[in-house]
């Protein structure tokens, strides 16, 4: 499988620009359990999304079956065509919607924090 287009030199530029300008984002989220706070995933992508648009940056994150198992692919795009991309296995506790629902927004969370 393929993780990214052939050159990305072009990518890996404008990258790195979105990345100075990206800054931390707001923890404004709170976890009962641990009793912790945490940047949902409104505000992690709320602080990436100018800096990636100012760069010609988009980010699309959607499931697909591999092998038979459901994952989260999330793709890193740049104007020039060139891309990147991660694959992660969702792992479900439970197999009703809200359990999907709430792994989709704790991968989707972590695997655009990864890739940006």
């Amino acid at each position: 499988m393929n993780m990214q287009s052939e050159d990305i030199n072009e990518l890996a530029d404008a990258l790195s620009k979105a990345q100075g300008a990206i800054e931390g984002a707001v923890k404004d989220a709170t976890n009962p359990f641990h009793k912790s706070q945490y940047a949902d995933l409104h505000s992690v992508i709320k602080c990436a999304k100018e800096p990636l648009a100012n760069n010609a940056l988009s980010v699309v994150q959607q499931c697909q079956v591999i092998d038979g198992q459901t994952c989260l692919v999330t793709m890193l795009m740049h104007k020039s065509g060139q891309w990147v991309k991660s694959v992660m296995p969702l792992i479900l506790v439970k197999q009703d919607p809200q359990s999907v629902g709430a792994a989709l927004s704790y991968y989707r969370r972590y695997s655009y924090s990864a890739l940006i």
